[in-house]
């Protein structure tokens, strides 16, 4: 049975302003500095310098909204967008980030690209037209940990119907050749033990452990993945000694070749820090990154051009007058809009660093982890009274530099948990004291998920084992069956 109903719904719309306001608070430093440069080519109105006519730029603006209104733009706060994306509950209770937030947690850097690396190589060979446009076009398919990750089959037809350029998977595995015989040794591979045998076929095959690592990683890949080494050293007749020389010279070979050059961004990994912390005998202060906090202002003489014109009667106005003031108040409108928008950038960051600071007040005085107690993105949203949703764009992607080193602001924030004695800790304890254990476990015997859970609770941590192998796999420490070592 169909029935009709009428329903009133309240709906939020952000205007392109306050977009624009949301991604200025989102992005780091360095890419703060690419956006404002890109602002100051496509506003002549915008120059760089401090602002020595504040008097006569508020006689401008009365003058301006009288003469056009419509140009105004509203002003508009960061705590006015609340409800702008569901957050999902998680993100209220932990410092759990989901998979699509992965990519934000990376380091913003400088410098010549992976891709970039390779296709400068690709100048230095001698190939002709197609074999050049084959390789560039490989080159641009590897992931970032340099991985042709596609079917060639399906690259020869991406190559038929968006470059119309015939080929097949024959001619294309010789141009895959070349591409893995490029720098870093290893790019170029269709998976691990590709990238682990061409990385250890371009050592000195005369050697016995790298002839004999060579054997192992052709023939017997899966076994000694599984790390069942009883049978390697049975099918290949040889001693304990012999495969553990062997093994430590795989374990030399980078799985990851494209993060040997560059960071998971694809760049050369160098961190621009968006705050910096000095201790000054015990008390802390905190800036900006001068990059973070530049001095902008309107031009002079678009100012003045615009008051020239201003001052002319009606009578006295062209039609390229009419044009020349129209576009002026736009551009000047804009200016001014994004000077205020960079400006309550800069104070939601410091707003919110120093939140982070007071909170963690005891760890940021010499960096001791120990220190460091239970914070989630609802704790600083509180004490800023600043929503969820800005905490959580401040915390991503931002660094701070410290006496001890640069931070990502995420790494402040945790879960907590609470001890037999009903005291609460950060997970980040829990966490260094799994580290510690794996790190001093005979590696003959490693340490089960089961045996991890008894220590802990023998230093009076109560938490569970699926808890305990959580936080194993969140450190990138493999299953007790993988870690051991002959």
């Amino acid at each position: 049975m169909l029935k009709q109903s009428l329903q009133q719904k309240l709906l939020q719309k952000l205007s392109p302003q306050q977009i624009q306001m949301i991604k200025l608070l989102e992005i780091p430093t360095i890419l703060l500095e690419q956006r404002i440069k890109k602002e100051m080519e496509e506003n002549p109105v915008l120059e760089e310098g401090k602002d020595e006519e504040e008097e006569f730029q508020e006689n401008g603006e009365e003058e301006i909204s009288e003469e056009n209104p419509e140009n105004n733009i509203d002003e508009f706060s960061l705590d006015d967008y609340i409800n702008d994306e569901d957050i999902p509950s998680y993100k209220l209770s932990a410092n759990n980030y989901s998979k699509d937030d992965k990519k934000e947690d990376i380091p913003f850097s400088i410098g010549i690209s992976f891709h970039e690396h390779l296709q400068n190589q690709i100048g230095l060979r001698n190939l002709n037209e197609k074999e050049e446009i084959l390789t560039l076009y490989l080159i641009g398919n590897l992931d970032d940990d340099g991985y042709v990750r596609r079917k060639l089959e399906a690259i020869v037809n991406d190559l038929a119907f968006s470059q119309n350029i015939e080929t097949d998977e024959d001619e294309l595995i010789e141009v895959l050749k070349i591409v893995q015989d490029l720098e870093p040794t290893g790019v170029g591979a269709r998976n691990l033990q590709e990238c682990l045998l061409l990385q250890i076929e371009s050592k000195d095959q005369e050697i016995p452990e790298i002839k004999l690592s060579r054997k192992i990683l052709k023939y017997y890949f899966n076994e000694f993945t599984k790390k069942h080494y009883e049978k390697i050293i049975t099918r290949l007749d040889i001693s304990e000694e012999e495969l553990k020389a062997s093994i430590n010279e795989i374990l030399k070979l980078n799985p990851r070749p494209g993060n040997s050059f560059s960071d998971s961004s694809g760049v050369i990994q160098t961190l621009v820090p968006d705050f910096i912390l000095e201790n000054n005998e015990g008390k802390l202060q905190l800036s900006l990154n001068s990059k973070n906090a530049p001095e902008l202002r309107l031009s002079y003489t678009y100012t003045e051009m615009l008051q020239s014109y201003s001052h002319k009667s009606k009578s006295e106005k062209t039609k390229s007058d009419k044009e020349a003031i129209t576009f002026m108040k736009q551009k000047l409108d804009s200016a001014k809009w994004f000077i205020d928008a960079i400006k309550q950038r800069q104070n939601t960051l410091m707003l919110t660093m120093n939140a982070i600071i007071e909170y963690q007040h005891d760890y940021f005085l010499d960096g001791d982890e120990s220190f460091l107690k239970p914070m989630i993105l609802k704790d600083i949203a509180e004490k800023t009274n600043l929503d969820i949703s800005t905490i959580s764009r401040v915390a991503n992607s931002k660094y701070i530099q410290t006496d001890f080193g640069i931070y990502s602001l995420k790494y402040f924030f945790s879960e907590g948990l609470q001890t037999q004695s009903g005291e609460e800790v950060s997970t980040r304890e829990i966490k260094s004291i799994l580290k510690e254990c794996v790190e001093n476990e005979e590696k003959k015997k490693p340490l089960t998920d089961d045996k991890l859970t008894n220590i802990l609770k023998e230093k009076g941590y109560e938490i569970a084992r699926r808890t305990v192998a959580k936080y194993r796999e969140q450190l990138n420490i493999p299953v007790a069956r993988l870690r051991k070592e002959l």
